[in-house]
């Protein structure tokens, strides 16, 4: 048999495999990352401005986060976000920063609050966070145009450990 009969018999079998192949080492170097301490997840320590050495503070949980964000609205979620989540956190005894990531694949949203303190966090009474909850989902429906509801929906909501030299 020669090249060019296994190529076409073949070609589309390796094709297939070749692009499987792709998608699980996508995946094992996402893995990776995750685990091997990439700054977009284990942030351990960071400035009260999100990096200033002149004065640092540890990070001893990190609020995560994801919401359901479509491409077409995804500047309506960041508005929304600047004008009630953004400026009640600040004021908030505790908190560090946020980053502010979007995954265009799953049109997710991903929010990863850092906190001095799991205490400090959960100590905030839950009638301001649905307070601060419902001028977020007015900002986001009068931007989106929704008539009602959520226009960016919870998909997920846990905590994480900073892990590293640098933890606390």
């Amino acid at each position: 048999m020669t090249v060019l009969e296994l190529q076409r018999r073949w070609g589309g079998a390796i094709s297939a495999a070749m692009a499987a192949l792709a998608r699980v080492l996508a995946l094992v170097a996402t893995v990776l990352m995750l685990l091997g301490g990439h700054p977009d997840v284990a942030i351990a320590e960071l400035g009260p401005s999100g990096g200033s050495a002149s004065e640092t503070y540890a990070v001893a949980v990190v609020e995560h986060l994801r919401v359901k964000v479509p491409a077409e609205a995804r500047q309506a979620w960041l508005e929304a976000e600047q004008g009630s989540w953004e400026p009640w956190l600040q004021q908030q005894p505790g908190f560090i920063g946020r980053d502010l990531l979007w995954d265009p694949e799953r049109e997710e949203g991903t929010l990863l609050i850092r906190w001095a303190s799991r205490e400090q966090w959960k100590a905030i009474p839950e009638e301001e966070v649905e307070a601060v909850q419902s001028r977020f989902e007015r900002l986001a429906r009068a931007a989106t145009g929704q008539q009602q509801g959520n226009p960016f929906p919870l998909v997920f909501e846990g905590e994480l450990q900073p892990q590293g030299a640098a933890a606390s």
